[in-house]
């Protein structure tokens, strides 16, 4: 399924990510790519990223034939309080020099002049938008217009909260990337706001998330009829019902079969029925 955000720019249906592989962020990557990912998503947050070492790991793939070109690199600005004491920022600065001092050095790591994706890895409360944020997503919408950031977006956001950047901002989201729960309705009204702003729906924990949707005996009897696994049918549906699925694997042989997800197609009848199988 061909994705692309309102502004035009593609996106592939796919995306690897790089969250709590530690020292092991270089090696994962790299194996990632060989595998037949083209999409890599990271932050600049030491608490549970290493921004840095995704960029050896670009470093490594350009020694091997893989040019930057050949990948769709996707970062985040995280604010003080989803940080440890490690912020990529001057802590006493204002919040927008913070995102652009987070930025620059996003750009650094990953040895790169320019970011296909730059996300808001959050807002500051769960409720509502804060003058905190508008600042800080006046700083992200700027970054755009330079032309450093093809495309801008928020993540771990609440429909309402979606509905107010999409109603409010100069320039609304291009993605939004939140945890996806089967027993919330995979992120429905979310979703639906994505669909009707032009918004490509990023969806992680697809797995980690869903334990009892993977050990259901009739979902499993679903995989078996399509000669897939469980965690194919749950990207796979993923991808038909509009997302751009997240998988943060470990495993090489887990790479290609989710990869290979795309090889077979659900029925309209059967992502109906996952689309309400817990919500």
């Amino acid at each position: 399924m061909a994705l692309s955000a309102y502004n035009g720019v593609p996106l592939p249906d796919f995306m690897y990510g790089t969250a709590w592989k530690k020292e092991e962020t270089s090696r994962l990557v790299e194996r990632a790519v060989s595998a037949g990912f083209t999409a890599i998503d990271t932050a600049n947050q030491l608490r549970h990223y290493d921004e840095a070492r995704v960029g050896e790991a670009l470093l490594a793939l350009r020694k091997k034939g893989v040019p930057r070109e050949k990948l769709f690199l996707q970062t985040k600005f995280t604010s003080a309080g989803g940080q440890d004491h490690r912020t990529p920022y001057d802590r006493d600065a204002d919040l927008a020099t913070q995102v652009r001092q987070s930025f620059e050095s996003s750009l650094s790591h990953l040895h790169t002049d320019v970011l296909d994706s730059y996300v808001l890895h959050g807002p500051h409360f769960r409720r509502g938008l804060a003058a905190e944020d508008w600042e800080v997503w006046g700083a992200i919408e700027e970054i755009h217009r330079s032309g450093k950031a093809r495309i801008v977006g928020v993540s771990n956001v609440s429909p309402e909260q979606l509905a107010l950047f999409c109603r409010e901002a100069a320039v609304k989201p291009m993605v939004v990337q939140n945890r996806c729960f089967a027993s919330l309705g995979w992120d429905r009204e979310a979703r639906a706001i994505c669909r009707d702003q032009g918004v490509v729906y990023q969806g992680f924990s697809l797995l980690t998330a869903n334990p009892e949707v993977l050990a259901d005996p009739g979902f499993r009897d679903l995989a078996r009829r399509h000669g897939a696994t469980p965690e194919q049918v749950v990207f796979r549906f993923a991808q038909q019902a509009g997302m751009l699925p997240l998988t943060g694997t470990t495993s090489e042989r887990h790479m290609k079969e989710d990869l290979e997800a795309s090889r077979f197609s659900l029925s309209e009848d059967e992502v109906r029925a996952i689309e309400a199988v817990a919500g």
